[in-house]
């Protein structure tokens, strides 16, 4: 069970998050960690991307770059939540049947708690910003509260998860995605095109 440590990982995301403001992004390590790093370096790039796709500055050509990184970061970052789930389950080997279902899968819960780590970040430069008046402040540092206290109640919700899931209380499995707009086999727009060319 403590290879699974959900207070490791919040702290491991909040960390990267810092860091990878100051250098390229990069997951190392191995193990389980290693997938908890590969999801969150993809939320890291999605982030920044999305903020990138906002802008009317930058041409047509740079927000049209921007949401075809989107597309690839945000498809790679639910490859990695099925992966996390797919060694918990195998580690944890959650009852088949008999017990409460968790629709939201530790996988899934580990996403949210990497989106909220660089909510954290972004919002924390806002109470430090010196070019806005002190109700921006106040308003963000009462966001940043509330990010804060949500991030800890899921990460002992994932704690709790674990732990039941290892008790024999709850189960839960892998839920995949199949996002159908990325695969040229599965979008009409896509295998449409290609067949008139």
């Amino acid at each position: 069970m403590m290879k699974f440590d959900p207070n490791e990982i919040a702290a491991l995301q909040l960390d990267l998050t810092a860091r990878w403001h100051e250098v390229d992004p990069a997951a190392t390590g191995d193990g389980f960690l290693l997938l908890v790093q590969e999801n969150h370096q993809r939320n890291f790039q999605l982030w920044h991307e999305e903020d990138i796709a906002r802008r009317d500055d930058l041409g047509s050509e740079r927000v049209h770059q921007a949401k075809r990184a989107i597309d690839r970061y945000n498809q790679e970052r639910n490859n990695f939540i099925e992966k996390m789930d797919e060694v918990l389950v195998r580690e944890l080997e959650p009852a088949e049947s008999g017990v409460p279902r968790n629709s939201e899968t530790p996988g899934m819960i580990i996403d949210r708690l990497s989106i909220l780590a660089l909510k954290d970040f972004h919002m924390n430069e806002e109470t430090e910003r010196t070019d806005v008046d002190d109700t921006h402040r106040s308003n963000c540092s009462a966001k940043l509260a509330r990010i804060r206290l949500q991030r800890s109640d899921l990460t002992q919700s994932l704690s709790e998860l674990l732990y039941d899931v290892a008790a024999g209380r709850r189960t839960f499995g892998v839920y995949y995605q199949f996002k159908m707009y990325n695969d040229p086999a599965l979008n009409p727009q896509l295998y449409g095109a290609a067949a008139k060319a």
